[in-house]
């Protein structure tokens, strides 16, 4: 098995879906303009509530990418 070095980057995420939905937002999202996408960590969950009813959702992820080798 290879060594590998990660760059961690932090994202905020939201979907008026579910929490699940928050985070493939912000993952696919991500994933458009960074490569090596290898793993995330949900550091926050919170959501915004409208008429007594949850209205989004929003999480903070830690996500971790390969960085590329010489």
């Amino acid at each position: 098995m290879a060594d590998h070095v990660y760059k961690i980057v932090e994202l905020a995420g939201s979907s008026e879906t579910s929490i699940e939905d928050a985070i493939q937002v912000a993952v696919t999202k991500a994933s458009k303009s960074l490569r090596n996408l290898r793993w995330f960590e949900v550091r926050e969950t919170r959501g915004h509530i409208e008429g007594g009813r949850v209205a989004h959702f929003q999480v903070v992820l830690r996500v971790g990418f390969t960085v590329d080798e010489d």
